[in-house]
């Protein structure tokens, strides 16, 4: 999924860059006392890292100073800013997994236990807002989970540093996005901690639950026509085998000719889902309903694990939006509820 940049915004990007300019010849009138002492706090947490330079796959990124007005795009820097201690001045609007207003639940839920206030939630498009992202006055654009395109890269960039994907749209690994969201923002000791403590919790729910140790495991989300079977490079595979289980190797062998073969997933016709042999079954539904139906479907009734009630069900946005992929903050969101899903397949007689 790769965004196209809308060029014609340019002349009225040009127009809110002045507007920026002018109005920040006020020294930051606009600012709340609390903000002015929050920023103060984050500058002097910064300490001596800027300048800080950043090269990624749309250009390279000088940041000179500590930022102090931080805009987020795409997935996973939101939270990684939020939980290094940085809340953004805007973030993305998230329909999937999102509440009314475009925020995810586990990103409520930390910034009113901090008790900070809500950011500006940017439009829902498919492409950079450039205009909206402007007006937010930004200092640092962290977009390294996203499919920004050179040409809003280059419109971002006129605006602020801005921090794309290392290689590839939409395929950043999520401690990856961890630790660049931590240089970019001159924290890079507090990245390495919050990913030992996301490591630590993780092992923790391992240790808790030595029955997953070994078993193998095969991901799907059922489509009608279709299955789509999650490879081992896939964040939230991954991210179960860090939980002690191994990827099955059915997985791989039914793969064959499938297809985005060089992909994160491929799809398997109905005809040959029984090749998907595994402990345990984890299978994706928005809804219950639909997950009830998968498991009801004489194509389903093929694998073993349906029939034996190996299958751990992951239904509702939310729940599949913390793991598809892990952030900062919605990894550990629902793991326990998840693990207890996986420990249940796995003792089904």
């Amino acid at each position: 999924m790769r965004r196209t940049a809308r060029t014609a915004a340019f002349p009225l990007l040009i127009a809110l860059l002045g507007l920026v300019v002018a109005s920040c010849g006020d020294d930051g009138a606009e600012a709340t006392a609390p903000e002015a002492a929050e920023v103060g706090a984050a500058s002097e947490r910064a300490g001596g890292a800027f300048p800080v330079v950043i090269e990624h796959a749309l250009g390279t990124s000088e940041i000179a100073e500590a930022p102090e007005r931080v805009v987020t795009w795409g997935w996973g820097s939101t939270d990684a800013a939020i939980a290094l201690g940085v809340v953004p001045v805007a973030m993305p609007h998230q329909a999937y997994g999102g509440d009314e207003q475009g925020v995810l639940p586990w990103i409520r839920e930390r910034l009113e236990a901090d008790g900070t206030a809500l950011p500006t939630i940017l439009p829902d498009t498919d492409e950079a807002p450039v205009e909206a992202i402007a007006e937010a006055r930004p200092d640092l654009i962290l977009a390294p989970y996203s499919g920004i395109s050179q040409a809003e890269y280059d419109l971002l960039s006129e605006i602020a540093p801005t921090i794309a994907y290392p290689e590839e749209p939409w395929a950043t690994p999520w401690r990856d996005t961890i630790e660049l969201v931590g240089e970019a923002l001159g924290r890079p000791d507090e990245a390495a901690e919050l990913l030992d403590d996301i490591d630590a919790t993780v092992a923790a729910q391992a240790d808790a639950h030595p029955e997953l140790a070994g078993k193998t495991v095969a991901m799907v989300w059922p489509a009608p026509d279709t299955v789509y079977v999650y490879k081992p490079a896939d964040a939230r595979v991954a991210f179960t085998l860090d939980l002690g289980l191994v990827s099955a190797p059915s997985v791989e062998a039914a793969e064959g000719d499938a297809t985005a073969a060089d992909s994160f997933y491929y799809e398997l016709s109905h005809e040959r889902i029984g090749e998907l042999d595994s402990d345990i079954l984890v299978a994706y539904a928005d809804t219950q309903d639909q997950a009830d139906q998968f498991l009801a479907a004489p194509a389903a009734q093929q694998l073993a694990q349906v029939r034996e009630g190996r299958v751990a069900q992951v239904v509702g946005t939310e729940f599949i939006a913390a793991v598809s992929p892990p952030t900062a903050l919605s990894l550990t969101w629902g793991l326990e509820e998840y693990v207890q899903l996986l420990a249940s397949a796995v003792a089904a007689p």
